[in-house]
């Protein structure tokens, strides 16, 4: 089914009850904010007590003030009878009478009062009264903020600005049918609420009859998460890339900074067979991505060259391979290519015909294959072009590419007279590093430098008009995601936000880590899931909370020895405390769960130094956790498969 696509889409943007019309979501209550994992300890609001355990300031906080006199008789006057805890004087001594701030901030209305507290009032509401002190101003950066509790000078660029947890749309979409079935007589959607083998035995018995078969059918499968254990783990002696299932799951490739493609027979998820390796033989440090045709026929992949390397699967056919120059411009006007650019992205066709390209030279391209000659040349960004995608598996007219200009667009090919986009997407702030369609021609995935990955939909994109009126870098902060890591004080959140959810808690660092949909069959389309800097793969609800996490780095961790003639392992020996970086680190690039099975294949930087790879298996183990599934016995292979005793010489500690 082809998408349709509405021109000026900005119109419908108040389908979605703000989110769609840039209203800020700001989190209006303490349980709203969100705990950072490791990061969670620099919060500024919790304090030490004696016992060293932490405790919130602004809930424990309690004064004592005097019941008795002539001044506190004016007060008890004017106060009306306030119902509360009776209080006896005696004799005119101070009574405790203990009280949180927000309770005295509440019944006392006095400025003095107001500011005595107003150094001690949590950052973030602060900057709540702030924002309904300026009302709708939204660019007034350097206004003075007065009034409030006690003032707090010029506006600044805060952190605790993230949209709330759990995002009520997302709910809303979990239970819309499009994103996995809700639990049935069930007021809630935990995983581990009803375990698999309850629902078989329901199902046995004859309790779940007629129309509710189906549904417990799909529940059962979309509970099925895997877990950290590794099953498998096959090393690399250079980094991996990127890591993909086959659409029927049948095989499986992975891409290493050596030029070399794997690819394994994934006919059995359980058991893989190394099937042939592909090596680019011209590319420029590593490859960047590659993609299989839908018949599983063709290898497409791409380096930082503008020359795409087309190879057979077959291993009968390895000779028959092809160079697509993507600088060819066949005279077409407006064309501002160079030889130096290179392939960021790429991605094959439903029907397998034509190739679309994301390059450095802020350009999208699409190549037909049988032609051999690009056929569309969009110079539609304004930086490098990371990533794009088809919107629909049964139709190329409609494409997605997401720019380090920190903008998602969309492109109809059908309306490209005057070579200006469809739509575009805007919320976030950094540049993107991956996009993903659904493959239904309506919502796409996508994953940011400023730590969020955003789900979309068509239906409420920005119109280009709309655009032209702004600059999309304005809410930039310049992060330089290579280097040091992202200070959420340096977050603002986009004024004209039109994102449907926003999901926080991985790490979007070093690399152009990739995101995902779960696969319809396996997971009932139910979550979406990415790589993450700290070595993890991060499994999201629709309403961007955490359904689970599986901890590659943890699964690997000391599963290979030292290499003695690898200079990390000479610089870690003899510089160990200058080199605090050669030790076992683990980066998750890419993630891909098996379109028929509950298995997660994770592509990762992983070893000593981060200077090698690993592809690691991980199954649905039913809630086993590492103390009754040893950790230790996950079998270690090489690139082939071959099982070797080495990697097993690996120090338990480190």
């Amino acid at each position: 089914m082809s998408a349709s696509l509405p021109h000026g889409g900005g119109g419908s943007n108040s389908h979605y009850s703000g989110h769609g019309s840039g209203q800020r979501v700001v989190p209006s209550d303490p349980e709203d904010e969100w705990e950072g994992g490791d990061d969670a300890e620099n919060e500024d609001e919790d304090e030490l007590d004696n016992s060293g355990e932490y405790h919130d300031a602004e809930e424990q906080l309690s004064v004592e003030f005097s019941i008795g006199g002539e001044e506190d008789d004016e007060d008890d006057d004017s106060d009306g009878g306030e119902e509360g805890p009776s209080q006896e004087s005696h004799a005119g001594r101070p009574i405790p009478a203990p009280m949180t701030r927000r309770q005295i901030l509440q019944r006392l209305g006095q400025e003095t009062i107001r500011q005595l507290f107003a150094g001690q009032l949590s950052g973030r509401y602060l900057r709540t009264r702030a924002r309904q002190h300026q009302g709708s101003d939204e660019d007034g950066d350097g206004e003075e903020v007065g009034g409030g509790y006690g003032g707090i000078g010029k506006r600044r660029r805060a952190g605790g600005k993230y949209p709330a947890i759990p995002s009520e749309v997302g709910r809303a979409l979990m239970g819309s049918g499009a994103f996995g079935d809700n639990e049935i007589c069930e007021g809630n959607h935990d995983k581990n609420s009803v375990r698999l083998a309850s629902r078989i035995f329901r199902r046995e018995l004859g309790f779940n009859t007629g129309l509710r078969d189906q549904p417990q059918n799909r529940l059962m499968a979309q509970s099925m998460i895997p877990s950290s254990t590794a099953d498998t783990i096959i090393h690399y002696d250079t980094r991996c890339y990127s890591g993909q299932f086959s659409d029927d799951g049948t095989f499986f490739f992975s891409c290493g900074q050596d030029f070399r493609i794997r690819l394994y027979d994934t006919s059995n998820p359980h058991r893989w067979k190394y099937y042939r390796t592909v090596y680019y033989p011209y590319g420029q440090w590593t490859v960047t991505d590659a993609s299989l045709s839908p018949d599983n026929k063709l290898l497409a992949c791409s380096s930082i060259k503008n020359v795409v390397f087309l190879a057979r699967t077959d291993p009968e056919e390895m000779g028959d391979s092809w160079l697509l120059d993507f600088s060819r411009s066949m005279g077409r006007p407006g064309f501002n290519s160079h030889i130096g650019f290179g392939v960021w992205s790429i991605r094959f066709s439903g029907d397998g015909r034509e190739l679309v390209a994301g390059t450095s030279d802020q350009s999208i391209y699409v190549y037909d294959l049988e032609t051999r000659q690009p056929t569309l040349i969009i110079p539609g960004h304004d930086d490098d072009v990371n990533a794009v995608c088809f919107a629909d598996k049964t139709s190329p007219h409609v494409l997605f590419s997401g720019s380090d200009d920190t903008t998602l667009k969309v492109w109809d090919r059908r309306s490209m007279g005057d070579r200006r986009a469809a739509g575009v997407f805007l919320g976030h702030t950094e540049g993107l590093t991956y996009v993903d369609s659904k493959g239904d021609g309506r919502y796409v995935l996508s994953n940011g430098k400023d730590q969020t990955m955003k789900l979309w939909d068509i239906r409420a994109m920005v119109s280009t008009e709309h655009l032209d009126e702004m600059d999309p870098t304005k809410y930039s902060s310049g992060f330089d995601y290579r280097y040091p890591p992202f200070d959420e004080d340096d977050y603002k959140p986009h004024p004209h936000d039109c994102s449907l959810v926003t999901f926080r808690g991985h790490k979007v660092l070093k690399t152009l880590i990739r995101c995902h949909f779960s696969p319809p069959t396996s997971t009932n389309s139910r979550y979406v899931y990415t790589g993450s800097f700290d070595g993890k793969v991060y499994i999201y609800n629709l309403d961007a909370t955490i359904a689970g996490v599986v901890d590659v780095k943890k699964a690997t961790h000391n599963s290979r020895p030292r290499d003695p003639d690898s200079p990390t392992n000479f610089f870690s020996v003899h510089y160990s405390d200058m080199m605090p970086t050669s030790a076992w680190r683990t980066c998750v690039r890419d993630a891909s769960w098996h379109p028929n099975a509950p298995i997660i294949a994770a592509t990762s930087w992983n070893g000593w130094g981060m200077s090698t790879g690993t592809c690691t298996t991980h199954t649905w183990n039913d809630g086993v956790e590492e103390g009754e599934a040893d950790p230790n016995k996950s079998i270690r292979v090489n690139e082939r498969l071959e099982h070797k005793e080495s990697l097993y010489s690996a120090p338990e500690q480190t």
